[in-house]
């Protein structure tokens, strides 16, 4: 069963993290597991766009051909 939604003790964590750096994104990011692939909103926007622009990439060399 995959799981994905933040347990309680990961807001906990997260909540006590934020107490001791005093920046959401540091709290955040120092609990969750890199294997979850958060990003921040900001830079999960441009990895979209590189990947889409990727795919393009490909997309367009395979029509050339």
């Amino acid at each position: 069963c995959k799981r994905t939604g933040v347990l309680d003790v990961a807001v906990f964590e997260i909540i006590l993290a934020y107490l001791e750096k005093r920046d959401w994104k540091e709290a955040f990011f120092s609990v969750l597991p890199q294997r979850k692939g958060a990003v921040p909103l900001g830079e999960a926007n441009e990895l979209s766009k590189r990947a889409l622009s990727g795919k393009e990439d490909e997309d367009n060399d395979s029509d050339s051909n």
